[in-house]
């Protein structure tokens, strides 16, 4: 069919199939937006879930629901090892300019700018990356404490946010990435932004792990956030979101075709999205996507991931790291006990350990339970057999 129509492309228009199945998330998000401008308590947002399933087109459904709902908003994505600092700097005086347009919060702005500028000093931040031209407001976000100094920066931006108005709302991928510390502070800083009420609203994506490592850094957290599982389509909703965007273009996919690619994605989003768009590819106009077409699309569709989505997360591994990971595939499906992949290579449990978190940190791998691990790549596994397969 016409590759221009194609209604899978990125960026095609059409529902994405990682918004398929996501109306009840989507929901309590705008929920929480709405509640926000009000000036009511809110409950900040994790998207948890394995690679692939679409969390960060969530994020960005609900970056544009808080926009249209006259939000000022930040959105943002952690790069391994990254500070939250200097993340956010940058962002914050962008945020800030926005709300000192506003006649209402101009004082309340200036005062939050003045905070931001101790903030960027105290941490010894570019100044080629935030320009804040105002003089620095001694005793206010700058003890060198980042629990105490970010706290008085979301503080400020809530004051501000309130007087024009406005909700802030600030949205963060890859949040996992955050050293412990980083994320102790981001949690605190929320804390004292929803007891103050204040118009802020927190909404963060990131691997299963999340939860635990919000759980390790303040205890409070399980009760600061609600934690919204983001999986693999149950069957229902992956059918409509293959058959829907095909009949949008006037199109007929058999059912044969549909339960085809089902078969071959187990309903993973971004896999699903790959399928129809090799399957759209193989098709004559006018003429319906059959089975045949989905098993040839299948062909294609693994060689693209391997060269791509498989190859570029393998590369970012050591030598030693990927002799780890090859050893847990090599054990059959996952999840797997460590004290499994440790005798499959002939170490103890114990020497593994840092190589074991390296990988961890490098968000290929993560714990689903003591004593278990698995792979943050659905089908990884697969991957790694078609690329070091068995000796014969």
């Amino acid at each position: 069919m016409d590759s221009v129509r194609n209604p899978f492309a990125p960026g095609a228009g059409s529902r994405p199939p990682e918004l398929a199945g996501r109306d009840a998330i989507i929901e309590e998000a705008t929920v929480a937006i709405q509640r926000a401008l009000l000036g009511k308590s809110v409950r900040s947002q994790m998207l948890l879930g394995l690679r692939g399933v679409g969390k960060t087109v969530l994020l960005n459904k609900i970056e544009d629901i808080a926009q249209q709902a006259g939000h000022v908003t930040t959105s943002a994505e952690v790069r391994e090892k990254q500070r939250l600092s200097d993340l956010l700097a940058p962002r914050l005086s962008q945020v800030l300019r926005r709300l000192s347009l506003v006649e209402s919060a101009r004082r309340q702005a200036h005062a939050a700018l003045r905070a931001l500028r101790s903030f960027v000093s105290v941490f010894k931040l570019s100044y080629g990356e935030v320009n804040v031209s105002v003089d620095a407001e001694a005793g206010v976000a700058d003890s060198g404490d980042l629990e105490s100094d970010l706290t008085d920066l979301f503080l400020r931006i809530g004051e501000a946010a309130q007087a024009a108005d406005k909700a802030w709302t600030l949205l963060i991928d890859e949040i996992q990435y955050l050293c412990e510390d980083d994320f102790a502070a981001l949690i605190v800083a929320l804390h004292k932004i929803n007891q103050k009420e204040l118009p802020v609203v927190f909404f963060g994506a990131g691997l299963p792990q999340v939860a635990g490592l919000s759980g390790d850094a303040k205890s409070y957290a399980e009760r600061l956030f609600l934690y919204s599982a983001v999986g693999a389509l149950d069957s229902e909703d992956a059918k409509r979101a293959i058959r829907q965007p095909v009949e949008a273009e006037g199109e007929v996919i058999t059912d044969a075709a549909i339960d085809e690619i089902i078969r071959q994605t187990r309903g993973y989003p971004y896999y699903l999205q790959e399928w129809g768009y090799q399957c759209w590819e193989r098709a004559d106009e006018g003429q319906p996507i059959e089975a045949a077409h989905a098993a040839r699309a299948t062909i294609e569709a693994i060689r693209r991931l391997d060269e791509g989505f498989f190859n570029v997360r393998f590369e970012r591994l050591t030598p030693k790291e990927r002799e780890y990971v090859l050893a847990m595939a090599r054990l059959g499906a996952g999840p797997y006990r460590s004290s499994d992949v440790a005798d499959a290579l002939g170490e103890t449990h114990q020497s593994l350990g840092p190589r074991r978190a390296q990988i961890i940190n490098k968000g290929m791998i993560y714990s689903p339970g003591h004593g278990d691990i698995a792979f943050t790549v659905p089908m990884f596994d697969e991957f790694l057999m078609r690329k070091y397969p068995p000796a014969q």
